[in-house]
């Protein structure tokens, strides 16, 4: 009687779960192309932080570090305008305990540092990107190039980089085709991860004899590096600069690695008050990032917006198919810092 008993409540069980209907099934947790959060711009800046460990604690899901080359020492300077000496809020801190405490104005690989002791403090965090403006640009027959750029970023950094490789998971030949497909994992399997995005400087860009920046040297560097079945060296992803409406990669470089730009930045005022039609970005799951947002019509407090202008701002720039808002909203919580929200 109790066999007969517990296969009816089997059978009873598993008419249950034949019976739920398929709406009412939990939703599929949102891919990274498909929500829109909050970034710092120039988190390394001391004025906005005491330590960088305070912009990690910060909530952001965008913080950016200015580097410049110094050939000397061969490493990447930390500073906004300095090219000559470090000028940062990242500490001399490689253990977890050592954070909140050290001598700060510490060169990039001190900053990796940094992140990596406050990794291991939170392993669960959601990915943060690391915008990367290269001041001056790389300096390859320096020997501070894309390689060592990559070399120094695997050494402290390790496995919580999601790195380009791992977009192409094995099954795209390109970023474009990955990012097309929608191969972004899920920002829940993303949880303790970084990404890198990398920019030419605006030094770099204002050079009339540098014609080779930042942007298309990395593109050359996946492109080679795939073609050399080495893709899994590289750490970052190059981004297209400045908002464009259409394609900005058409015009700017060679077909050959127009396919390995899945990132874009650009003024999001330039987007939103031109119309530009930026739907192209999230049609093709194209990561964009909206730089000064407080400038977009009707304009807000670029520093100590109330909440509600920034979950306004939020809301209206997802609309406008941005993956990350940029501006300098450091002073806000990181209750507010941390918001994302679905992208159009």
């Amino acid at each position: 009687m109790r066999v007969v008993k517990r296969l009816a409540a089997l059978v009873g069980a598993a008419a249950l779960l034949v019976a739920v209907p398929a709406n009412a099934r939990a939703a599929e947790p949102p891919k990274f192309s498909e929500t829109t959060a909050i970034g710092t711009h120039n988190a390394y800046d001391k004025g906005k932080y005491t330590y960088f460990a305070q912009a990690l604690d910060s909530g952001a899901s965008l913080l950016e570090l200015d580097v410049y080359v110094d050939t000397l020492s061969h490493r990447w300077r930390v500073s906004h305008s300095n090219p000559w000496g470090n000028d940062n809020n990242c500490e001399a801190a490689k253990t977890p305990g050592d954070l909140y405490s050290k001598s700060r104005n510490q060169d990039l690989g001190s900053c990796l540092d940094n992140i990596a002791a406050w990794n291991q403090l939170h392993p669960d965090h959601p990915p943060i990107v690391f915008k990367v403006e290269f001041k001056v640009g790389f300096y390859d027959k320096g020997g501070m190039g894309p390689d060592e750029f990559d070399k120094l970023v695997s050494q402290k950094l390790g496995s919580s980089v999601f790195k380009p490789a791992d977009l192409l998971g094995g099954t795209y030949s390109s970023l474009d085709a990955a990012a097309k497909a929608n191969a972004w994992p899920s920002r829940d399997s993303l949880k303790g991860k970084f990404m890198f995005e990398l920019i030419p400087g605006t030094v770099e860009q204002s050079n009339p004899f540098d014609h080779y920046w930042t942007d298309e040297e990395y593109g050359d560097h996946l492109r080679d590096l795939y073609a050399a079945g080495r893709i899994s060296e590289a750490q970052a992803f190059p981004a297209v600069i400045n908002a464009e409406n259409g394609d900005p990669r058409v015009n700017r470089y060679d077909a050959s690695i127009r396919p390995w730009f899945v990132f874009f930045d650009g003024s999001a005022a330039t987007y939103v008050n031109n119309g530009y039609d930026t739907s192209f970005y999230s049609t093709n799951h194209y990561i964009l990032i909206a730089t000064g947002a407080d400038s977009v019509s009707p304009s807000i407090s670029s520093t100590n917006p109330t909440d509600a202008e920034v979950a306004t701002r939020l809301d209206l720039l997802a609309k406008d198919h941005a993956s990350i808002i940029t501006s300098d909203w450091s002073s806000k919580s990181a209750a507010v810092l941390s918001s994302v929200t679905s992208r159009s």
